[in-house]
């Protein structure tokens, strides 16, 4: 109970402070307007999950995705049209999936309140209910985001990549308005999911002309992914779970990773800078200290300021 007081008072006091360049986002955005918006995309996001797993994790990685391309504009979820790419088909967005959830409650948002929720804001929302329905916490989330008309496939290699160091992802995330303690809250998000082989494909096989294997990874953790990922697997759906409670929105990321079993190089990376390393050792120490931080973070990265114009009548396409 006092972990929820804690995570409430926190949030008022960042919403206090946030301000963007256009019209400020508000928790109370679509109270007359829309005012059972928020109940509605809990109840369609409850049922993606119940019918498929990977939907939380998916939900999660996707407004992530959207947010650090051009703010929080719901960009990720057009489509692409003739020989001009979006985002959702650019090398890193290949895997994302479950745009089915955002599309249907996008058709219930229209049955209610034609033109007044926008994709971008469906889309917070629903990673918010993600987190919360994996057990994770729960919070109040700003809106009043305006969508994106613009949707670029090559954009999407502005994204961290799991490759990165630790200096890599500092400067993606300080691109964004985001420290170093975000970027360690936010990798917090790896509680949840599953990663196909190509992406730590470089921690397992041929990492340096020294040793095949990553030496920071934990031999028998190590041993398990090449028999999963063999040196010239093509196998699609080949990979490994990011952590060992995948549908559980914990804190057993921060613990596996002190153990090196840690799954990309960009977790690795957490633990190669004194700052970010205290904070992994704090989050896998105290579950509540990492919620909290997640839920600051998650607030902070939401609020990316945007340059979206309208409010999208189908999330598929601009108006």
């Amino acid at each position: 109970m006092a972990a929820i007081l804690l995570i409430t008072s926190l949030v008022t006091i960042i919403l206090s402070s946030i301000s963007l360049s256009s019209t400020a986002l508000s928790v109370n955005h679509y109270q007359q307007t829309c005012p059972k918006a928020e109940s509605t995309i809990t109840k369609v996001v409850k049922n993606g999950m119940v019918n498929d797993k990977t939907v939380a994790a998916a939900l999660l990685r996707m407004h992530f995705h959207d947010c650090f391309i051009r703010g929080c504009d719901g960009s990720v979820l057009l489509n692409s049209k003739g020989n001009k790419q979006a985002e959702k088909d650019g090398p890193p967005n290949i895997s994302l999936h479950a745009f089915y959830v955002i599309n249907d409650a996008k058709k219930e948002m229209e049955k209610m309140c034609p033109g007044v929720v926008s994709c971008a804001d469906i889309l917070a929302l629903a990673a918010r209910d993600a987190v919360a329905l994996s057990g994770g916490p729960t919070w109040d989330v700003p809106k009043g985001r305006k969508d994106g008309r613009i949707s670029k496939a090559n954009d999407t290699l502005q994204l961290p990549f799991p490759t990165f160091n630790i200096s890599q992802l500092q400067q993606s995330f300080s691109k964004r308005g985001l420290s170093m303690d975000d970027l360690v809250a936010l990798s917090g998000g790896h509680t949840l999911g599953f990663s196909h082989c190509s992406s730590f494909q470089n921690r397992i096989h041929n990492f340096s002309n020294k040793t095949d294997v990553d030496p920071s990874m934990n031999p028998s953790f190590a041993s398990k992914l090449r028999q999963v990922c063999p040196k010239h697997n093509n196998a699609k759906n080949a990979g490994a779970n990011l952590d060992s409670s995948p549908t559980v929105f914990d804190n057993a990321y921060y613990k596996l990773l002190l153990q090196g079993k840690s799954i990309f190089s960009s977790d690795q990376a957490l633990l190669t800078a004194s700052r970010t390393k205290a904070l992994v050792q704090k989050f896998a120490a105290s579950q509540e200290e990492f919620y909290e931080a997640f839920v600051k973070s998650m607030i902070k990265m939401s609020s990316i300021s945007r340059g979206g114009t309208e409010i999208r009548l189908d999330c598929r396409v601009v108006n």
